[in-house]
């Protein structure tokens, strides 16, 4: 979907888009697993009784159908068209793939849906549309305006995606964008913007020349030139050389649109002198030389993917002085269409906008630049920079991260207004700082603070232990993990009993993966030697540890840790915590002055995510190890976006009813009154005290905490195991975990029942917590 050349290249095939991070064999496994595809429907509304059914459909559903009819706006109150796109294809060029048709563009489709969800809280639903006719997919989508707040063209190709997006919003009350045009022109624009100011030139003095005169090099042109460049500055070339005036080979009323004036022929000589450069067309199109003629200080965005026009590694190589972009996330300046259409579309929709204009993408484009000049997170800045770098305003930081969380917050209110000022607002908004608040809450910060943990963990790899190497499911883990670039792992095991695995899942040994064979290990000796050191006083003779490193894989493992021979160790799919903790435990001590404990992420579709502390360890803490555990799982909290509010749960509230569990937990309350800790915390409280507000401000007006509880400190293990284990079977939610904590080296132990994805987070979970140490 950051494909910025659809249309203006041919098809290539599957083996040029494969990346180092996946296999074809792990996409097609993530989209059959479970139910088939990336979508569900879910309802907002209880329908369990006899009167949820007669007020959601047959004799309730009359009412609002009844005043909808009198007035249409009320659309947007009763039902969810305010907050529902529509993702719209044929199919005529799937990503760099070109024409696969409408059925096999649906993946793509549904994934488009997913990044709204994600990125923006925007509801959506893929349409694909069979037909390569102009005027009937304009007639098919042109009816659909009573169920979308806004349409999104997506992977529709030249010339007939300008055709159709203009058709469309002519008949269309509702914004209708193509993303394969608007999207890569707003974040190219952005870039822009950022690197002219740090060249010291000014919009309308530069020349760009744009290769490739496909729909998102055309919206590049014409979005460049609303912005403020001088018009007969930017050149177009296309496979023919120059778009000059009186060109009539390959020349369409488009392309026409942007010819100019001029005695250049060919890309090489529209580049002598050149300010800026947009590549939106195929690997290799620009030359050293070509780079070598263009003015000082150059600018060049090399957007074809997967491979650019020209590298950043051969660029700097000739121009030094250059800034450069590219389309791809290995690269710093990543011209990322997910900056963009997500944000858009929140901003016009909450403004209930009837198009997405231009001063809406200049709006975009402009916050978007200023963003990237603002201090960058520490989340995010920790994660982007990698060794020794940190993400500042600069040539090599012009384009914010795409997971940075302030997007959310900036981009839709630029937009809205815009909208606003620009007259196609419907609905608009006033207070666009408390609507900035409002934005910011839409979003569960775990997803993104988990992205930037990979990211860096991708900067930075690192070496896991994989302790249970001849499970199946361990090594398709431990493959992701290599494939992904977060690092080296090295499996436990039989060396013959791995490859027959390998040999079962169809894959060779990559050369970045290790297998350890603790029975004939060379290392055994010193591991042993380390733990009898460890245990010769309590009751373990020399033997004893020796026959541990050769027959316990976690104990090998744990070794391996501890003498450095890796940075950190997942285990736990062969046996129960418990004994998988032992083995550990036996080479790896606890953190000075920390507690050991499980904490377990809960991510609920409604109410984000949740901390729930302890589900691993200890079966009836202390009033001093509640408010330690406290401590430690608001730390975790905030490391991974949130800010954290304790709760410590119980069957009492406030002493009401009156027990002996929730004396421990009032003390525990009291001894982080005493530490003076830096977050909100209370208790003891019931569950739906601490998740519901309204319920606390109306029955309990004096407790500290200022919104839902997102930490909670279970009074036991018991109570902790029940939900849970029990939560993510009732409902949609998923887990993390239970992350181990407290200990002095970073190790990770999963739930026996973990699949290929679990092992492969807490991997990468634990390979986090390896850096800097």
């Amino acid at each position: 979907m950051d494909d910025a050349h659809k249309g203006s290249m041919p098809p290539i095939s599957l083996a040029d888009v494969r990346t180092a991070r996946v296999t074809p064999e792990e996409a097609l496994a993530l989209h059959a697993e479970g139910r088939p595809g990336k979508l569900e429907i879910r309802l907002t509304k209880p329908l369990i009784t006899a009167r949820d059914l007669s007020l959601a459909y047959s004799p309730g559903v009359a009412e609002p159908c009844l005043h909808i009819a009198r007035d249409q706006a009320l659309a947007y109150d009763y039902t969810s068209k305010g907050n529902f796109v529509a993702v719209v294809s044929n199919g005529t060029a799937v990503l760099g793939l070109g024409n696969l048709g409408a059925l096999a563009s649906k993946p793509v489709m549904e994934g488009k849906v997913a990044l709204f969800k994600r990125f923006a809280d925007v509801d959506g639903i893929d349409l694909c549309v069979d037909t390569e006719d102009v005027d009937d997919f304009v007639n098919a989508v042109k009816h659909l305006g009573p169920s979308f707040g806004g349409i999104n063209l997506e992977d529709i190709k030249a010339p007939e995606c300008f055709v159709i997006e203009q058709r469309l919003r002519e008949l269309m009350d509702i914004p209708v964008f193509h993303d394969d045009q608007h999207g890569t022109a707003i974040v190219a624009a952005a870039g822009l913007l950022n690197a002219v100011h740090l060249t010291g030139r000014e919009l309308r003095d530069i020349t760009i020349v744009i290769n490739g005169a496909g729909a998102a090099a055309i919206a590049c042109a014409e979005l460049m030139k609303a912005m403020g460049v001088t018009p007969r500055n930017v050149i177009l070339c296309d496979t023919k050389g120059v778009v000059y005036r009186g060109r009539t080979e390959g020349m369409n009323q488009w392309k026409s649109a942007h010819a100019v004036e001029t005695g250049k022929r060919t890309l090489a000589q529209a580049m002598e002198g050149a300010d800026c450069f947009f590549g939106l067309s195929v690997k290799g199109a620009v030359t050293p030389e070509m780079l070598r003629s263009m003015a000082d200080k150059p600018i060049v965005f090399a957007m074809a993917n997967p491979d650019p026009e020209i590298t950043p590694e051969e660029a700097k190589a000739v121009r030094p002085d250059c800034i450069i972009a590219t389309g791809r996330s290995d690269y710093p300046n990543q011209v990322n269409n997910v900056l963009g259409f997500p944000f858009i579309f929140r901003g016009a929709l909450d403004v209930r906008a009837s198009t997405i204009n231009d001063a809406m993408k200049v709006a975009a484009a402009r916050a978007l630049a200023m963003l990237a000049r603002e201090d960058v997170p520490e989340e995010v800045n920790t994660a982007g920079g990698g060794p020794g770098k940190a993400l500042r305003f600069g040539p090599e930081y012009i384009i914010p991260n795409a997971f940075d969380p302030r997007l959310i917050s900036r981009v839709p209110v630029a937009v809205a207004r815009a909208a606003v000022e620009s007259g196609v607002a419907r609905k608009p908004i006033t207070d666009l700082t408390r609507y900035a608040r409002t934005l910011a809450g839409r979003l569960d910060a775990t997803a993104n603070a988990m992205e930037l943990i990979t990211e860096r963990v991708r900067a930075n790899p690192r070496t896991v232990v994989f302790a249970e190497g001849e499970e199946e499911k361990v090594v398709r883990a431990a493959l992701a993990f290599h494939n992904s670039g977060y690092g080296s792992p090295v499996l436990v095991g039989r060396e013959d009993r791995i490859q027959d695995v390998l040999r079962s899942l169809g894959v060779q040994l990559p050369p970045g993966i290790t297998i350890r064979n603790a029975r004939n290990s060379d290392s055994n000796r010193r591991y042993a030697e380390f733990l009898y050191a460890r245990r010769q006083r309590e009751g373990f003779l020399f033997r004893d540890c020796q026959r541990l490193v050769n027959q316990d894989r976690n104990v090998f493992a744990a070794c391996m840790l501890a003498l450095g021979d890796a940075d950190a160790v997942v285990t736990g799919v062969t046996r129960s915590y418990a004994v998988a903790l032992e083995g550990i435990a036996s080479a790896i001590d606890q953190a000075p002055g920390e507690v050991l404990f499980g904490l377990t992420l809960l991510l609920a579709r409604v109410s984000g995510t949740v901390f729930v502390a302890d589900t691993a360890i200890h079966e009836r803490p202390d009033a001093a190890t509640l408010a330690e555990i406290a401590v430690q799982s608001a730390a975790a909290a905030r490391r991974l976006g949130h800010e954290p509010r304790v709760a410590f749960l119980s069957f009492s509230t406030f002493g009401d009813p009156k027990g002996h569990i929730p004396g421990s937990l009032r003390e525990a309350v009291r001894l982080l009154d005493e530490r003076k800790v830096d977050f909100e915390y209370d208790g003891e409280m019931a569950a739906d005290v601490a998740l519901d507000p309204a319920l606390r401000a109306h029955l309990y007006p004096f407790c500290r905490l200022t919104g839902p509880a997102n930490v909670l400190v279970m009074p036991g293990l018991h109570a902790a195991h029940i939900l849970t284990k029990a939560v993510p079977r009732l409902t949609s939610a998923t887990t993390i975990g239970p992350l181990l904590m407290g200990m002095s080296r970073p190790v990770q132990i999963v739930p026996m029942d973990a699949s290929v994805t679990q092992l492969l987070d807490m991997a990468c979970l634990a390979a986090h917590a390896a850096i800097g140490r």
